[in-house]
């Protein structure tokens, strides 16, 4: 069985920080590049930031370049999304994904940025 499992999301304040982790299971993610999405509330599902294989490159959505990096450790296949200076308009429910294969969505994690 093939999951992925998203964690580190909660509540947190305007200019806070949160680091997110996607735990990959019943196979290795090593040669695969990965991204994390997102999913405002009554908004479709988008892009935040991509990583290669080799963890070399990097790619960001414009609305968190500057504030957001994403990391990978390839000792355990975990892929990480460090997010700071948080802004209300980042509240959404997080998601990691493989790219050029065909892995089912986990359940993502919940980000609430409030006062």
């Amino acid at each position: 069985q093939v999951q992925l499992a998203e964690s580190g999301g909660g509540p947190v304040q305007p200019g806070g920080s949160l680091r997110l982790s996607c735990a990959p299971s019943g196979r290795t993610f090593n040669d695969y590049a990965m991204a994390w999405f997102r999913q405002p509330p009554g908004k479709e599902r988008e892009f935040v930031a991509a990583i290669s294989y080799n963890a070399d490159m990097t790619k960001y959505a414009d609305s968190v370049k500057g504030r957001f990096t994403i990391s990978r450790g390839n000792a355990r296949n975990t892929v990480y999304l460090q997010m700071n200076s948080l802004e209300p308009e980042d509240t959404a429910v997080y998601y990691c994904n493989a790219r050029g294969m065909s892995v089912d969505w986990g359940q993502g994690t919940q980000v609430t940025v409030s006062s």
